[in-house]
């Protein structure tokens, strides 16, 4: 399956893997599995694991990937806020869905920043795969407030982003970082399913709530 030059990498890789990256890739996946329940927890998760991958990140080139770790930390922070303030006013921050004309307007700014971005890398600094550095990023970043706003797509966005960075962390022989990305695509996966089956039941219960208030007039 692979060349003995790339087994003996990803030996050297395993072998050279510091337990930093053991941890924030253990955090991670606890992030990803708490939001998928709608858990506030995964906040935390994802705030040690971010402050983790700050200097991971650094150390091997991905001048954006690091940068993205300070936005991390701070929405960490803000998503924390958002989910438990709207709980502690007694009003729930449902999961719900971004229009078409959004998506396109979210598109087009992504792709635009991602290529100044990849420029100003590429020409300016020493950056690794500048473009694909910067595509992931930006994406990130994007997507990281969709999970905070819970909007449904978030998931979708995930795919292509995480998908984008599993080739980026092979080529920095962050292997083990690189597989876990490769079972957030599962994982993001199956939590699209399973945010759609709760959008779906509060659709359910709005409408049978208008329904009720409508008879009570009605009466």
């Amino acid at each position: 399956m692979f060349s003995p030059e790339v087994r003996e990498s990803i030996i050297a890789a395993y072998a050279a893997m510091s337990l930093w990256e053991l941890a924030a890739v253990v955090l991670a996946l606890a992030y990803l599995l708490l939001a998928m329940r709608e858990n506030i927890n995964c906040w935390y998760a994802a705030f040690a694991s971010t402050a983790i991958y700050l200097f991971l990140f650094w150390d091997v080139s991905l001048l954006m990937e690091s940068a993205l770790q300070i936005f991390y930390l701070l929405i960490a922070v803000y998503g924390w806020w958002q989910w438990r303030h709207k709980k502690d006013d007694k009003e729930d921050l449902h999961i719900h869905r971004w229009s078409a004309n959004t998506h396109l307007t979210v598109f087009t700014v992504i792709g635009l920043l991602t290529l100044v971005a990849g420029y100003l890398l590429d020409n300016y600094t020493n950056a690794a795969l500048p473009y694909l550095d910067s595509f992931t990023t930006w994406g990130a970043v994007v997507t990281t407030y969709m999970v905070t706003r819970k909007v449904l797509e978030n998931w979708l966005y995930w795919i292509v982003v995480d998908g984008a960075a599993i080739y980026l962390y092979i080529d920095r022989e962050l292997y083990l970082t690189a597989l876990l990305f490769a079972v957030y695509v599962v994982l993001v996966i199956i939590g699209y399913f399973q945010w759609l089956t709760l959008f779906r039941q509060q659709q359910a219960d709005g409408n049978l709530v208008a329904a009720s208030a409508h008879d009570a007039q009605c009466n």
